[in-house]
């Protein structure tokens, strides 16, 4: 009888040692994967916010190139028309600019171009952590009405 207590506790024994053992391992491979999880979900919010920030920098720049576009129109109203869509956006340290010149000196025909710009790090929602500042542009060209 003693002889069989003897080997259920030594069961017991190898058996427990083999699930702590187990639960070491689970340990140790959260920690290995934990940086590239957390690496994945940070990278995604930032690749989202800069194709968010790219976006709205388009859009603003077409609105603002059809307005000054139109026939009696100039650059102001159409870098208004841009600052009203990026400040709605939450679009932070933008310029907006017309290489070109002003739209009210183009002919009918002539091309008329708008750029507009806004840094990368002022607006991400991580305060640019992962990713080095870059400056993003969007750039349309339309004809004058």
């Amino acid at each position: 009888m003693h002889r069989l207590s003897k080997s259920v506790t030594a069961r017991t024994r190898r058996h427990r040692s083999a699930g702590q053992s187990r639960r070491g391992v689970a340990a140790v491979e959260f920690a290995v994967c934990l940086p590239v999880l957390v690496l994945l979900v940070f990278g995604s919010i930032e690749a989202s916010s800069f194709i968010f920030l790219k976006q709205s920098l388009n859009v603003a720049a077409y609105e603002a190139i059809r307005e000054s576009a139109r026939v009696s129109s100039d650059n102001v109203q159409g870098t208004d028309r841009a600052i009203n869509i990026l400040q709605a956006r939450n679009v932070n340290d933008f310029t907006i600019g017309y290489p070109n010149g002003d739209s009210a000196a183009a002919n009918r025909g002539d091309e008329i171009v708008v750029e507009v710009s806004a840094p990368t790090a002022t607006n991400s929602p991580l305060a640019g952590q992962f990713v080095t500042n870059r400056i993003l542009t969007a750039r349309v060209v339309m004809v004058k009405e």
